[in-house]
């Protein structure tokens, strides 16, 4: 859980700073600054900054994920034979 919490406040915070320099830029220029495109090119900023900066973040993430997915799996199966077994042992023949 600390992963998610962690990889979701960087990719806010740099979406964040992606929108104050998109919108700071274009009111420096024109200062009439069109806020839905301001904040569509701070998205697609913060997406591909965030793929190369947030590498290491989204790696941990995954690996959490791929942790619980396997001990989810093993509990799972360990049910399953669990109730194969139980099931072999009311049959009559």
């Amino acid at each position: 859980m600390k992963e998610f919490v962690v990889y979701t406040a960087l990719r806010l915070a740099l979406f964040a700073g992606s929108f104050a320099i998109v919108f700071g830029a274009w009111f420096a220029v024109t200062e009439d600054v069109p806020v839905v495109w301001a904040v569509v090119l701070a998205f697609v900023l913060s997406g591909v900054g965030s793929y190369f900066l947030l590498s290491a973040q989204r790696e941990a993430f995954a690996r959490r994920v791929e942790t619980r997915a396997g001990a989810a799996t093993a509990r799972f199966e360990e049910m399953k034979a669990k109730e194969d077994a139980d099931d072999a042992s009311t049959e009559r023949p």
